[in-house]
């Protein structure tokens, strides 16, 4: 089966907010780097292209065949997604083992797990 990981940064400090980052230990930030990169070389997990940050995304909507744009993501920063990967698993629970992996889900952040679907 294959499952989605949305991953949400939340308060997660990131290596692009220098202060937020320096109140981790350097041993905290060797890890987080350390544990993306143990994901990210799983043989059954796909990892999504580097997103950009909410503040640069554009939410879009259609009203009465108009386009509206809104500068920011639909969620807000805080709750928008940070990142995806594509897991081959056996079953749920495997996934969410890979899914705790994630550091942003130990760092004020959270990790969605969806099983993918087929719609049309």
């Amino acid at each position: 089966m294959q499952f989605v990981l949305m991953i949400y940064q939340g308060t997660t400090p990131l290596p692009t907010q220098p202060e937020r980052w320096a109140t981790l230990s350097e041993d905290e930030q060797k890890a987080i780097y350390r544990d993306y990169g143990a994901l990210n070389a799983m043989d059954h997990v796909t990892s999504g292209p580097p997103l950009g940050l909410p503040a640069d995304a554009v939410t879009v909507r259609v009203a009465d065949g108009d386009l509206v744009t809104t500068p920011g993501a639909y969620a807000g920063a805080e709750h928008a997604v940070g990142g995806f990967a594509i897991v081959e698993a056996d079953d749920l629970d495997a996934a969410l083992e890979v899914a705790r992996t994630v550091p942003a889900a130990r760092h004020g952040g959270a990790v969605e797990v969806r099983p993918v679907a087929t719609y049309w």
